[in-house]
């Protein structure tokens, strides 16, 4: 066997794809057994469509796959960023809606800016509103050592009535016949880049090369720079990295406001999308914020793995949306969501048993290939999980 692959078979890395795609193929023959249990007849079948995804729409499904996956792919992002520093952002949706806020409020009133940079203005203000909604469970951490999981908990429900209060307050922002906010206007919608050549008359637009780009830039933040070095290193271990010269407390605060700027990124790219979505003034948190958690796992906080676990969940969703046509009801898509959603949380469990029998069958115990950090890392994101 050539010595790189078997150097890749044995990793990490190879590790970390195995653990998940145990998690989504448990996933997907539980939801082969709901089917089953619901319409037996029409179980395969239907089976096979969640499997063809995005693929049963044509281009225009594969274009509303990448819409979808857009606003999943930051939240997972601003979710596994906090997990790979030592931190859980469960305030993913709180810092979503703040984001939404600014960006729609810059799309509707600041009509002067010219409409070639008015909708990367109102994205940059999207991630103002969730860098600022992120620190706050931030200086609480940093501060007064209060559990970031509980400041971010209680984050949410103040942002979610905020932007409700802020919204209706605003004649210029809130459409009283439909309770929701008014449509941004032309310039601040995201174009779409050329992709409505390639996926015809879908929702995808230029906001999953945003996306893209996020990935990218956290991948070489975390991986390639000093600074997300510290940041990891402060996460894993505050007094020790207070030793080694590392101002902890300004580590915890950049990591929280980087969190939820990328959060607050995914809300103005859904709701600068141009593809009906509102501020919606009702006392419910968005669903994209909190489905960050499952993909953040799914991909086991790296940028790639979050990418791929994020157009995964939209695929599915996607094929789902056709279920309808084997007579099952639409809500039972969402069942076989949530339970891969449910096994994914096991991937580290998963991880943890390749590894180690990975180790028993070499006799080998020493640390993997990326040595101590490594180890460090994963058993840092298992106490948060």
């Amino acid at each position: 066997m050539n010595k790189k692959l078997k150097n890749y078979l044995l990793g990490p890395a190879f590790e970390s794809f195995l653990s998940s795609f145990s998690a989504i193929l448990i996933g997907l023959l539980f939801g082969f057994l709901i089917l089953f249990i619901s319409h037996p007849s029409q179980a395969l079948p239907g089976f096979m469509t969640i499997l063809l995804g995005g693929f049963t729409g044509g281009a225009k499904g594969l274009g509303d796959v990448l819409y979808f996956a857009t606003p999943l792919i930051l939240t997972g992002l601003s979710v596994g960023f906090a997990f790979k520093t030592g931190l859980f952002n469960i305030g993913a949706p709180g810092q979503f809606v703040l984001g939404s806020y600014f960006a729609v409020y810059v799309g509707i009133k600041f009509t002067s800016i010219p409409p070639s940079i008015h909708w990367i203005v109102a994205i940059a203000a999207g991630m103002v509103g969730g860098a600022l909604w992120g620190a706050i469970p931030g200086l609480l951490k940093a501060y007064r050592n209060v559990h970031e999981v509980i400041a971010s908990i209680m984050m949410n429900y103040i942002g979610i009535y905020l932007v409700n209060m802020l919204v209706k307050g605003d004649s210029a922002i809130f459409d009283t016949l439909r309770n929701q906010s008014r449509t941004p206007s032309k310039g601040a919608i995201i174009p779409k880049m050329g992709l409505d050549n390639l996926y015809g008359n879908s929702s995808v637009n230029g906001g999953i090369f945003v996306a893209l780009i996020a990935v990218v830039v956290i991948y070489i933040v975390l991986n390639k720079t000093t600074f997300g070095y510290e940041l990891k290193a402060c996460g894993h271990n505050r007094e020790a990295s207070r030793y080694a010269g590392i101002n902890e407390k300004k580590s915890i605060v950049m990591s929280m406001i980087i969190s939820g700027a990328l959060a607050g990124l995914g809300g103005a790219l859904l709701l600068l999308a141009g593809a009906g979505k509102h501020l919606e003034v009702i006392d419910v948190l968005p669903a994209e914020g909190f489905n960050g958690i499952p993909v953040a796992l799914l991909g086991m906080s790296n940028p790639i793995g979050i990418l791929l676990a994020a157009l995964f969940i939209a695929y599915i969703n996607q094929g789902g949306f056709y279920l309808q046509l084997y007579n099952f009801v639409p809500e039972i898509i969402t069942i076989i969501t949530a339970s891969i959603v449910y096994f994914s949380a096991f991937a580290l469990v998963f991880r943890r048993l390749i590894e180690n029998k990975r180790k028993k069958h070499s006799g080998d115990n020493r640390p993997n290939v990326n040595g101590e950090a490594e180890i460090a890392d994963k058993s840092g994101e298992e106490e948060k999980i």
